[in-house]
C-alpha cells in the first residue's frame, strides 16, 4: 500500500522521537545515530566500522534498548562455533526427539561486537539469516522474528586474531559507517555521564514492536518514481564504468539497498516520496563498501566513497526533480 502524507507525518514524529532517545546517551555525531536509524527502518543491517572506544557497541545497545523488543548480544571470538550464532538440536531423553535451541540470532536485534574476530565459517554462519530472515539447521527451516536487524561492530586497525570480512559478508550490510571521535563538548558530557555510571539499559523505549513493523511498512510503500529508479540504476550502473580504478562495481543488490534505504529517509524527513537528495545523501554509506578499488588506485589514495563522490556529482538528476532545485 502507498504510503500517505499523514502516514510519512506520523513516522517523523516517531524517528524523532527515537533519534532524541538514543542521541541522549549517544552524543557527538547525530549523523551516524541517523544512518543507524534509517538501516533500522528499511530492514536492512549495520556495520559500525571503528576504532576501540569511540561508542560503537554503545549506540547498538542504546537503539536496542529504545525499542521494545526482543535484543541479544554475541561477542565474537576465534573459538566461536556456527552453532553458537544460529542454535543447535539437542537431544531430549524425556521426550526421545531433538529439540531446537536457539542462537542469539533469534531476536529483533543481534548484537553482533568484533564480527572479524571469528573464523570465516562462523562468519558465513550469517549469510543465510542476514539475507534470508531465515536458519537452516540439519535441513530444518526457522524463521527469525520480525523486525530483524544485526548490528555489528569491527576494528579496521588491529588486524592480529582477526579475519577479513568475505565481499558477501560486506554486501549484505545496508550501511557501512564509522563513528569517529567526538567533538569536545560532546566528550565532556561522554565523561559526565559515564562517572554516573550511566547505561544504555537506562533508556526507556519509545517504540512498542507494532509501530517499528509499522514504521517498516510504511518505508515500503513510500513512492519511488520511474524517473528516480533510473538515477538510482545510473549511478549503480557508473560504479562498473571505470575498469582502470575500480575491480568490481555494485551489484543490484547495492542498488536494491539504496532505493531501500532513500525511502526510509524520505519518510523519516515527512515526505510519502523519494528526492535525488535522498539518493545523494545516502549512497557514500550504502554503496563505498560494495566498491572494490584496483590496487594501484589505492595507492593513490582513492577510496570507494571518492568514486560515488564523482559520480552522483555528474549523473544527472531528473527533469522532473532538477527544476525544483
Amino acid at each position: 500500500m502507498e504510503t500517505s502524507a499523514a502516514d510519512a507525518d506520523w513516522f517523523s514524529q516517531r524517528h524523532r522521537a527515537l533519534a532524541a532517545t538514543v542521541s541522549e546517551f549517544f552524543r557527538g555525531n547525530p549523523a551516524v545515530v541517523e544512518r543507524a536509524l534509517l538501516c533500522m527502518y528499511a530492514e536492512g543491517h549495520l556495520l559500525l566500522d571503528d576504532v576501540p572506544g569511540v561508542g560503537k557497541t554503545s549506540l547498538a545497545r542504546a537503539i536496542a534498548q529504545s525499542v521494545s523488543g526482543t535484543v541479544r548480544r554475541v561477542q565474537f571470538t576465534a573459538d566461536l562455533l556456527p552453532s553458537d550464532v544460529t542454535g543447535v538440536r539437542i537431544w531430549d531423553a524425556a521426550s526421545r526427539t531433538f529439540e531446537f535451541h536457539q542462537g542469539p540470532v533469534f531476536a529483533n536485534v543481534a548484537l553482533v561486537d568484533e564480527i572479524n574476530r571469528a573464523s570465516p565459517k562462523t562468519q558465513s554462519a550469517l549469510l543465510e539469516v542476514m539475507e534470508e530472515r531465515q536458519v537452516t539447521v540439519d535441513s530444518t527451516t526457522y524463521r527469525v522474528p520480525r523486525p530483524f536487524m544485526v548490528i555489528a561492530t569491527q576494528n579496521p586497525v588491529e588486524h592480529g586474531g582477526t579475519y577479513e570480512l568475505p565481499e558477501a559478508q560486506i554486501d549484505r550490510f545496508m550501511i557501512r559507517t564509522t563513528v569517529g571521535y567526538p567533538d569536545h563538548a560532546a566528550e565532556v558530557a561522554i565523561l559526565a555521564a559515564g562517572t554516573r555510571g550511566a547505561q544504555p539499559e537506562d533508556l526507556q523505549p519509545v517504540l512498542a514492536e507494532t509501530d517499528l513493523l509499522r514504521m517498516t511498512e510504511i518505508v515500503r510503500g513510500v513512492h519511488l518514481s520511474p524517473e528516480m529508479y533510473d538515477y538510482i540504476v545510473m549511478i549503480v550502473a557508473d560504479t562498473r564504468r571505470y575498469p582502470d580504478q575500480i575491480r568490481l562495481g555494485v551489484s543490484p543488490r547495492g542498488g536494491l539497498s539504496l532505493a531501500r534505504a532513500a525511502q526510509a529517509r524520505a519518510a523519516a524527513t515527512g515526505r510519502p516520496f523519494v528526492t535525488p537528495d535522498d539518493v545523494k545523501a545516502l549512497a557514500p554509506v550504502v554503496l563505498g563498501h560494495r566498491i572494490i578499488m584496483r590496487h594501484d588506485a589505492r595507492l593513490d589514495g582513492l577510496t570507494g566513497t571518492d568514486v560515488l563522490a564523482r559520480i552522483t556529482a555528474s549523473v544527472r538528476i531528473p527533469d522532473a526533480y532538477a527544476i525544483h532545485r
